[in-house]
């Protein structure tokens, strides 16, 4: 891939991760308010911790590059069901803009990837070195 598209993906990843780990510790830090406030939109308690992992360890992961299509896809489900549930009614300026941003990276994130700096691609090398030397 080209030296700038993959920065690029790097620095979406990397802020994407911090916004979501903070987000989801939010959740998870004053877990009573965010089941009062999935109460409210008629969802079960299960959909306020499954939302508040998927954002704290989806976050994380897409932070250290481990496992990044499917943690943006996971992450890009959550903002959906945010601007789907919530966010919509109030429109888009002041409403739904902050989460479709979000989807919109999360939706890239799940096409493209983001191999730079990644655990995952530190961990491809690995297997590669090791691979080549037990052939070879």
């Amino acid at each position: 891939m080209n030296k700038r598209v993959e920065w690029s993906l790097l620095i979406g990843r990397v802020i994407l991760g911090m916004i979501m780990v903070a987000h989801g510790m939010q959740k998870i830090m004053d877990m009573k308010q965010t089941i009062g406030m999935f109460d409210q939109l008629g969802l079960p308690p299960m959909m306020a911790y499954t939302t508040a992992v998927i954002e704290a360890v989806g976050g994380l992961t897409l932070m250290l590059g481990f496992y990044v299509i499917p943690s943006a896809a996971a992450i890009g489900v959550t903002m959906l069901g945010a601007i789907v549930l919530v966010k919509f009614k109030m429109g888009l300026i002041g409403g739904y803009e902050y989460p479709l941003v979000l989807l919109a990276l999360s939706v890239m994130l799940s096409i493209t990837g983001s191999d730079k700096w990644s655990v995952m691609s530190a961990l491809d090398k690995e297997r590669r070195k090791v691979n080549s030397m037990s052939t070879g």
